[in-house]
């Protein structure tokens, strides 16, 4: 009996998190708004244990902020945070990528190529998708791994955290996938050819795109 219950715990706490991912996303629950873990614990039928335990992973994700006095709110959504982050993006990741192009050995490539598949599978699948988000930072972070510049892709794996409660937003209101698995096809085949400027040119037009599409959601959870 102990050996399964820690099995079914996280179920229900993966179950929370969906739930009220799903909430803060689709602005049910709206930015700013408290989030009492005992009410929420009633509304789902739970403890509040995985409540606290959903809580804690969607602060983790950018979705939830805890602060003194006040406790657990969703995270306010902006616009502003949205194009400075994505620029950033574009000017960090695309760099960082014309150093690592001409020293991606064969099997960083054939690494990429199976995240991909996993991307398509994971978009396919409704109860995998938001492993997307995830594969999606994998398979930029493959591709960048090659530049030898560990604190330039530190600082890139911050922002693609940041950014990820954005593409969360994207993915759940939006069908922006297979326009960005496009994008991701195209950028693996330059490298591949060692192209590094045309690789570039795609890459910094797929985060640019996506800050666009983005932007639109976020003003009209605003609205």
């Amino acid at each position: 009996m102990s050996r399964t219950t820690p099995i079914v715990h996280k179920t229900r706490t993966q179950i929370v998190v969906v739930v009220l991912r799903e909430k803060i996303l689709s602005g049910e629950i709206a930015a700013g708004k408290p989030l009492r873990q005992s009410a929420l614990a009633d509304e789902l039928n739970v403890s509040r244990i995985p409540v606290r335990e959903a809580l804690l992973q969607l602060e983790a994700e950018g979705l939830v902020k805890f602060e003194a006095h006040k406790g657990a709110t969703a995270t306010l959504l902006s616009v502003e945070h949205v194009t400075e982050l994505f620029e950033l993006r574009a000017l960090i990741e695309g760099d960082l990528l014309a150093k690592s192009i001409p020293n991606l050995s064969e099997e960083d490539l054939n690494q990429a190529e199976s995240i991909l598949q996993e991307m398509d599978a994971a978009f396919q699948d409704k109860d995998q998708v938001e492993n997307w988000s995830g594969l999606n930072s994998q398979f930029h972070t493959c591709l960048y791994s090659a530049a030898n510049r560990p604190h330039t892709l530190e600082v890139v794996q911050g922002l693609n955290t940041s950014c990820d409660r954005y593409v969360r937003l994207q993915l759940f209101l939006a069908s922006g996938v297979p326009k960005a698995q496009q994008d991701h096809r195209e950028i693996l085949e330059y490298c591949k050819k060692k192209d590094v400027e045309k690789a570039v040119e795609i890459l910094r037009a797929h985060i640019i795109h996506a800050a666009e599409a983005i932007r639109v959601l976020v003003s009209q959870q605003d609205d």
